[in-house]
């Protein structure tokens, strides 16, 4: 597969995305945080929970608190944290 070459546009929109990474999946944890208020399907409660652990750990939260997060399952919990990290 060829190296995809990109314009000068492009590459500014990759460098921003890359620069704002931290408060785009701060934005989406507190997305998810809503939803997991508002889910009643435990199979979607569930896929949920899976995409919080993913935004965890793109945001490089330490281990121990993203495996105490994860394993509790507690969505106040997350919610207390995730204030924590937006201030």
């Amino acid at each position: 597969m060829a190296k995809q070459e990109y314009n000068a546009r492009q590459k500014k929109i990759i460098s921003d995305y890359y620069d704002n990474l931290d408060n785009i999946m701060l934005t989406k944890l507190g997305e998810l945080v809503t939803q997991l208020y508002l889910c009643e399907s435990s199979k979607k409660t569930e896929k949920l929970w899976e995409r919080v652990d993913n935004a965890l750990i793109k945001l490089k939260i330490k281990d121990s608190i993203r495996n105490h997060i994860i394993e509790k399952k507690n969505v106040e919990l997350l919610a207390t944290h995730l204030n924590d990290w937006l201030k």
